[in-house]
């Protein structure tokens, strides 16, 4: 089904789903600034608190299996609801947590109600646009999920330097209220009764194995899921290596973290432009690149005694990863026409286990140096250049 909307509809409709995608950024950005207080207040390991990102990782990535063949049989606005009912719940037991134990195990179940805003909102665009439409859409809505990692971690940083971590997550609550009231009057129902699957155990493993046998599917949402994995082993390095290699406060290190998010909005607003007047796969090729060659300079710097040189390395590798990731899932979407619900499942599936195995790999690997961070961006970022180059260059 394809619609047209545009004036306060089309905005309305942006807001509410930009809002929704983006209570788990939210959550994953706002508590960065408080890793080194977690530490300190359970006695944990740097390993042992990255371990909750690791894990609100895999939360995502196996929330995806549960939402896509609910969301193809039943509808898109029942699942919404009851999501981020659940994120909303769970934020308010993490500010609870007595020790990390229970605080990582709340941060998986926090992850799956999020994931509902983001595989959804997904399936709803893709339900309402056309391909060239929905990566335009998804560029636009990576302006109101682009505000994530500028407002969360200032916010969390303030929150740390003034008050105590525990205000983060009744915060994040307050977020998930709101976000359950707007969809709750202002979301109607996007796939229609006589579009949805039959759901039974042989229809959910034939749909996915359909979708996991499409190649025109999997080489863009392998090459996304490398490229997001770049992003997602920054998020869960940078606040041990910007406050406790280089000494940042963290005051300074939302800041900095708002300064990447600013650079991946631009981006994803500038790739709405070159939308009409490149083609799609050009455009997603010409921003690996970019990707690829900073992280490459960022490896090579990595054992700089300068903040500001890997601040800028940074700054370069990722902000083109909106770009490529609106543009890839633009992609895989369309090629699995028809299982748009299941194919939003494993695209997520896909980016959120590489982010729980490289945020893994980085707790792992910490040797209180910036290395770790830098080797797995890079090795990430070549990666998803050559998936694309090699799977997309016959189409360009």
């Amino acid at each position: 089904m394809t619609a047209h909307i545009e004036g306060r509809a089309f905005v309305r409709l942006v807001a509410i789903l930009g809002a929704l995608t983006a209570t788990g950024p939210f959550a994953i950005d706002m508590y960065l600034a408080s890793f080194p207080e977690l530490a300190r207040v359970f006695d944990a390991t740097a390993a042992e608190v990255q371990l909750g990102l690791s894990l609100f990782f895999l939360g995502l990535a196996l929330g995806q299996l549960l939402y896509g063949p609910l969301i193809d049989s039943y509808g898109r606005r029942g699942a919404l609801l009851a999501g981020i009912g659940g994120f909303t719940l769970t934020s308010l037991l993490l500010a609870l947590a007595p020790n990390i134990e229970s605080f990582v195990i709340l941060r998986f179940f926090q992850a799956v109600g999020a994931c509902a805003g983001m595989i959804i909102g997904r399936a709803i665009i893709s339900d309402l646009f056309e391909e060239t439409e929905v990566a335009r859409v998804m560029s636009l809505l990576m302006l109101a999920i682009g505000l994530a990692p500028v407002l969360a971690p200032m916010t969390g940083a303030y929150i740390v330097a003034h008050a105590s971590w525990h205000l983060i997550f009744i915060l994040l609550a307050v977020i998930g209220a709101g976000c359950w009231i707007a969809a709750f009057l202002g979301l109607p129902e996007t796939l229609p009764r006589e579009e949805r699957k039959p759901f039974n155990l042989g229809s959910v493993l034939r749909n996915y194995g359909l979708v996991l046998t499409n190649r025109d599917f999997l080489v863009p949402t392998f090459g996304a899921g490398f490229s997001l994995a770049a992003l997602f082993t920054f998020v869960a390095a940078c606040p041990f290596v910007y406050m406790e290699v280089f000494g940042a406060s963290p005051q300074l290190f939302g800041w900095l973290f708002a300064l990447n998010a600013i650079g991946m909005i631009g981006l994803s607003q500038l790739n709405r432009l070159f939308l009409s007047y490149y083609q799609l796969r050009h455009v997603l090729i010409a921003a690996s690149i970019v990707t690829a060659v900073a992280g490459l300079a960022l490896l090579g710097m990595a054992g700089t005694d300068s903040l500001t040189v890997v601040v800028i390395l940074a700054f370069f590798c990722l902000a083109p990863i909106p770009m490529s990731s609106a543009n890839s899932v633009a992609i895989s979407l369309k090629a699995a026409s028809g299982l748009t619900g299941s194919a939003s499942a494993i695209v997520g599936v896909v980016q959120f286990g590489f982010g729980a195995v490289v945020s893994g790999m980085v707790g792992m690997l910490q040797d209180g140096t910036a290395y770790p961070m830098a080797g797995i961006m890079a090795v990430c970022a070549c990666a998803a250049l050559v998936i694309f180059a090699l799977g997309l260059v016959k189409k360009l």
